[in-house]
């Protein structure tokens, strides 16, 4: 079974005055007392001010001078008592003082219970995690650099951890459950954006949404909800490594869609590793468009025969399906011509006794039980998890000045979450067409790793091309890949590439 892994805030009134205050004398304002040992176990308050600090990155050749405001916003109730409160970390571009001009990006990641650590710490924000070049796990200890390829420069960035990931808590008389579900998330994150853009007086500002994995389902959802629910009208999204529609990503009995979506991601992995026969492996775009035509042709058809697939036909679908995944032919027979993600990292390179990440599947590790069928852990999550824990448990305390003493929560538990459907797979495209028809002016930027085996982009395609939009619509959705997996951006070849597509999308 193709299985799912997508990951899987109360202000000062003169805030403002602050800001532009911090701005002109260049130092650190609004910051708060030393908290008490009490006030460090207690739960995130929202009724305290921010914490205000300036910086400055080169990005792009540039010199950015900037404020890093961190703190809580608060979720209330109809009777404006405190349901809960939202941890995030919000970045404003100093000297520009025409805000109505200044794009403003807010910015999450999916899970459902991840936090936004993913984004603002290894692609968007001004500092970033240092990893390898090719996005491998660092030797221990973990550090972090100015983020040169930072969309700070164009964009300013809010990044925001929904209720039970980072600090954001519910008030201790209500429940997290209720934030679980897809309608409460997009009422919670909808009335964060709203509040912090209505304190901030940004109303007037170009904004985008940028969400990755889950966080693409969230954005599509919250381009519908804000417009319907605040009237606010959205410039763009911004759609990395994500999934609109589940029913391309769960391969189950009935359906088999997925297993022909993710078979181009199997051939970029296999050609990474030297596994595509010599004339697919001396051209991976050749290569990519002859899977993408079998996938949406005789693979496709073949599926949809089942058993009564003549074996004349059968036979030709495995060696093509050999020569597209580099994987023997006996495991593609063993498996009923559907190559679920979990087998194919684990036989790949099993004659060399590693298996493949499932976010990047050019990354590779060893699970040392060579006789099991699925892989024990996944590489690629394992070179992410510990530099980007150290260096957002670091970066919080140290540089941006925020105190608490409960964990910060990178993936909390969310589960069970409430799609909202049954018997059915949710899909958020109905959403964004909803958007899009509403307001026209709304553009799409659609990013995906070639190698991701989680939310391959070519599900992205699909979800796409079948929402009811009208035609003149669909050009306003571009789209860009990289070389890499789900968090393409740890690959600095493609943090580069990425920073030069968003700037460019960000132009008015």
């Amino acid at each position: 079974m193709i299985k799912n892994y997508c990951w899987s805030l109360l202000l000062a009134a003169a805030l403002p005055a602050a800001a532009a205050d911090l701005a002109a004398t260049n130092a650190p304002a609004g910051t708060n007392p030393p908290p008490s040992k009490a006030d460090l176990a207690a739960l995130p308050d929202a009724s305290h001010k921010p914490v205000l600090i300036t910086n400055t990155v080169v990005i792009a050749g540039e010199s950015v001078t900037y404020s890093a405001e961190t703190g809580m916003l608060p979720l209330l109730k109809p009777d404006g008592s405190l349901r809960a409160s939202v941890f995030y970390v919000a970045y404003t571009r100093l000297g520009r003082t025409n805000n109505a001009a200044r794009p403003l990006t807010f910015c999450f990641n999916g899970g459902p219970g991840s936090s936004s650590v993913w984004l603002h710490l290894g692609a968007l924000g001004p500092r970033r995690v240092k990893m390898n070049p090719d996005g491998t796990l660092p030797a221990p200890p973990f550090g972090l650099v100015d983020n040169e390829y930072s969309i700070l420069n164009a964009s300013d960035l809010v990044f925001i951890d929904p209720i039970a990931t980072g600090f954001s808590r519910p008030t201790k008389d209500e429940k997290a459950d209720q934030f679980f579900g897809d309608e409460s998330d997009l009422s919670a994150m909808g009335e964060f954006i709203r509040l912090w853009t209505t304190r901030h007086e940004r109303w007037l500002s170009p904004k985008y949404l940028c969400g990755e994995s889950y966080g693409v389902f969230r954005a599509a959802g919250l381009a519908e909800h804000l417009n319907s629910a605040s009237g606010m009208y959205l410039n763009g999204l911004i759609l990395v490594s994500g999934v609109l529609d589940f029913g391309t990503i769960w391969g189950q009995t009935g359906n088999d869609l997925p297993y022909t979506l993710v078979l181009p991601a199997y051939t970029a992995a296999a050609e990474f590793h030297h596994k595509l026969p010599p004339d697919l492996q001396t051209n991976l775009p050749a290569a990519l468009a002859e899977a993408r035509t079998f996938a949406r042709g005789d693979y496709l058809s073949a599926l949809r025969q089942g058993g009564a697939l003549p074996a004349a036909d059968r036979q030709k679908i495995v060696a093509e399906l050999v020569r597209l995944t580099g994987l023997k032919q006996q495991v593609i027979e063993d498996n009923n011509l559907r190559i679920d993600e979990g087998v194919f990292r684990k036989q790949l390179l099993r004659d060399q006794g590693l298996i493949l990440g499932i976010y990047d599947a050019r990354i590779t590790g060893r699970d040392g039980n060579p006789a099991s069928s699925y892989p024990g852990f996944d590489p690629s999550s394992a070179a992410t998890r510990g530099p980007f824990a150290a260096a957002i448990n670091s970066y919080v305390r140290t540089e941006l000045k925020f105190e608490d003493d409960l964990p910060y929560e990178m993936l909390a538990g969310v589960q069970p979450w409430n799609y909202g459907v049954q018997n059915n797979y949710a899909n958020a495209s109905d959403k964004l067409a909803a958007a899009m028809n509403q307001n026209p002016w709304l553009r799409v930027l659609v990013l995906g790793g070639e190698r991701d085996l989680v939310c391959p982009i070519d599900t992205m395609h699909h979800a796409l091309d079948h929402m009811i939009v009208d035609a003149s619509y669909r050009t306003n959705i571009v789209y860009a890949e990289y070389e890499a997996g789900h968090m393409m951006y740890v690959n600095l070849p493609d943090l580069r590439k990425m920073q030069q597509d968003l700037e460019h999308f960000l132009q008015p």
